[in-house]
């Protein structure tokens, strides 16, 4: 394979050189051609045989949005990274590109842009390249999990009290699809962890919450859990779960980052297999990295069930590939069946509690 050809476009001639040279400083990379608005992107894409599209949100005419719905019409499988400003306006049009097709995003630089954080771009940057980029070899689903309390698809082994999710590359658009399948009256509360700076994630909430019945909203230090609400752990604050009396709430925290996040799955995971023991629903969506895998092995341990998105609906299957390597997934689905295969879970629970009452 020959190096990755990456197609950058963006009104300021500045902002292309700075990616231009981000993408020199490693070898697999080369840059196929760039742009200075969608309408000339759109009219040198063909030629340039690109791997990735780097697309700033605003740009004069044609702007990022704009183009992308093009770019998704001629190539529904060519990766696209968003490059947006951290304003509330930015983090707004970043969200309505990942909801038309845009792989994944960034923040681009500014003048003020200091070194060190200049540096974390490019890391990031070809971070993410290489990952939307990376071959995808086939995996196939392994064996029944040698677990004697496994229970055959279709039953439960314990009720289910709180469902867990965790997602990155590729969340907004997989929750998107997910949350509003769920009904109202859902009886248990739905926490998340999305890997996403701060702003964005009470924007996400606020999109979530419009989309669907059920209450989305961002995670508060203290609130309580209540069935039927679905609560967003804010950017750069972890997540968790305590017990009071009969009751649970949530607790925010910025201690060190995990798998070089802040929110991470691991922690949200780790502390509802604590708080809830086997009574909890964990789900994996698309994403790079490892985060959540050794969440998942806390709730197994604890009893809990664990269900990941398959790798064929998956924007990358770095972190449900994670858990399955690590065979700590009890079932594997595609995107489509996520949603209701967590209603007809939790929705065993209360078969199971009639029984226990019987």
């Amino acid at each position: 394979m020959g190096p990755i050809r990456v197609f950058i476009v963006d009104d300021s001639a500045v902002i292309r050189r700075v990616i231009a040279t981000m993408l020199a400083s490693d070898p697999e990379m080369i840059v196929a051609g760039n742009a200075s608005n969608g309408i000339q992107a759109l009219a040198r894409l063909p030629d340039a045989r690109a791997d990735l599209v780097t697309l700033d949100i605003e740009m004069p005419g044609m702007d990022g949005l704009a183009t992308l719905v093009e770019i998704r019409k001629l190539y529904p499988k060519l990766p696209v990274i968003m490059f947006s400003t951290l304003t509330e306006r930015g983090a707004s049009a970043t969200l309505e590109a990942l909801t038309r097709g845009a792989s994944d995003y960034l923040t681009k630089p500014s003048g003020e842009t200091s070194q060190l954080s200049r540096a974390q771009l490019r890391e990031d940057l070809l971070r993410k390249i290489k990952s939307l980029c990376a071959a995808r070899p086939t995996v196939h689903p392994p064996a029944p999990l040698p677990r004697p309390s496994r229970m055959p698809v279709g039953e439960a082994r314990t009720q289910i009290d709180v469902v867990v999710i965790g997602s990155s590359t590729g969340g907004p658009n997989a929750l998107t699809a997910i949350l509003p399948q769920i009904p109202r009256g859902f009886s248990v509360p739905v926490l998340v962890v999305q890997h996403m700076p701060p702003l964005f994630t009470r924007l996400f909430a606020d999109r979530l919450n419009s989309l669907g019945p059920l209450t989305v909203q961002e995670g508060r230090e203290g609130e309580r859990l209540l069935p039927g609400q679905v609560w967003i752990a804010p950017g750069d604050r972890h997540m968790t779960v305590v017990r009071r009396g009969a009751e649970f709430a949530i607790r925010l925290n910025q201690h060190p980052p995990e798998n070089s996040c802040r929110p991470a799955v691991d922690v949200l995971f780790r502390s509802v297999a604590e708080s809830f023991k086997a009574n909890v629903l964990a789900i994996v969506l698309t994403g790079m990295g490892a985060d959540g895998t050794r969440g998942c092995a806390n709730i197994r341990e604890a009893g809990g069930q664990v269900i990941v998105q398959d790798e064929e609906s998956s924007v990358v299957w770095g972190m449900p590939g994670s858990v399955v390597a690590a065979q700590l997934a009890d079932d594997i689905y595609s995107l489509s069946r996520i949603g209701p295969e967590t209603v007809r879970r939790v929705s065993a629970r209360r078969v199971l509690a009639k029984a226990s009452h019987a």
